[in-house]
């Protein structure tokens, strides 16, 4: 071999080892490229959440069932949706009640998704699948309430809406089933009810007048019954001073008839000391000072009186 040929080869060995690492290095770009494509497109299902799979927009599956699944690339996307039961809390509203009062009714609802392709398909979003199930549930609490009066809405004792959460429950899954918006609802509870705060005040002013009578009824009662204690106990303690004074004036009379037999024994021994006794008593209480007596000097009764006793 000539000199020339060997120069020609030593030439032509670093360009095809150029070529050859040229090469093993677009394969490895290429394997790259593939494998982070195949990563890329390779998505997650999580317990408690739907994967929706889309091709140029349209929903092509929906995965449920938890693990590793795909895509193929470029060409269709992923978006999830909450498998789980989510909480909606519903904006206060005024509604009218039965006796034709305005009163605020503040909810709160429990959803779920029960059928994804339905839901995208007629309520589009979440946002809008609560604004659709919001008004369902305002128009049938509207309805619900309306049959009621305001105590028997705020006064739990008294309550006749017993019932009530499932009334509405029924009759919004009822729509919602319906117009296959794809959603249930699970739970409707009232969180409180209020006034507008308009009427606050006027219904606080009619508690305090509607007190006021109440008090002074309970006032005009009181007074009632203790004149009807007064008067019974007047009653019975002129009962009871009367018996006495029967009694008193009985026992007087006894005692002075009493006396008077006892005055009758004594002076029937001896009746001129007797006749001198009463006209001695009559001496005093017809004689005194400025007494003047006109009698015959014969008279007993002068004769007593000067002293001429026999």
């Amino acid at each position: 071999m000539s000199d020339q040929n060997i120069v020609d080869i030593n030439e032509r060995r670093p360009n095809e080892d150029w070529r050859k690492y040229v090469k093993l290095g677009l394969v490895a770009f290429i394997m790259i490229v593939l494998l982070a494509t195949i990563i890329s497109n390779l998505f997650i299902v999580e317990q408690g959440e739907y994967k929706i799979v889309r091709q140029f927009g349209e929903v092509v599956r929906i995965e449920e069932e938890p693990g590793l699944s795909y895509k193929i690339p470029f060409i269709q996307s992923v978006t999830t949706l909450p498998k789980y039961q989510m909480v909606y809390d519903i904006p206060p509203a005024e509604i009218n009640t039965k006796d034709k009062k305005r009163m605020l009714a503040d909810h709160y609802a429990v959803w779920k998704i029960d059928s994804p392709l339905l839901m995208i398909s007629n309520a589009r979003t979440l946002q809008n699948a609560e604004a659709i199930m919001g008004e369902l549930i305002f128009s049938a609490i509207r309805a619900e309430l309306g049959q009621l009066n305001f105590d028997e809405i705020i006064n739990e004792e008294t309550s006749s809406r017993g019932s009530f959460n499932e009334l509405v429950l029924e009759r919004v899954n009822e729509a919602l089933s319906r117009n296959q918006y794809g959603i249930v609802l699970t739970d409707v509870r009232m969180k409180r009810t209020d006034l507008p705060e308009e009427n606050e005040q006027a219904v606080y002013r009619r508690m305090i007048s509607e007190r006021q009578s109440t008090a002074q009824e309970y006032l005009s009662q009181g007074d009632a019954e203790a004149n009807r204690i007064r008067a019974t106990t007047d009653r019975n303690v002129k009962e009871i001073i009367s018996t006495a004074n029967a009694d008193a004036n009985e026992i007087i009379g006894e005692g002075e008839a009493e006396a008077a037999r006892i005055y009758n024994d004594s002076f029937g021994q001896d009746p001129d000391f007797y006749q001198l006794y009463r006209t001695l008593q009559s001496y005093e209480t017809t004689i005194d000072d400025e007494t003047v007596i006109v009698l015959p000097s014969d008279s007993p009764y002068a004769r007593i009186l000067m002293g001429y006793l026999d």
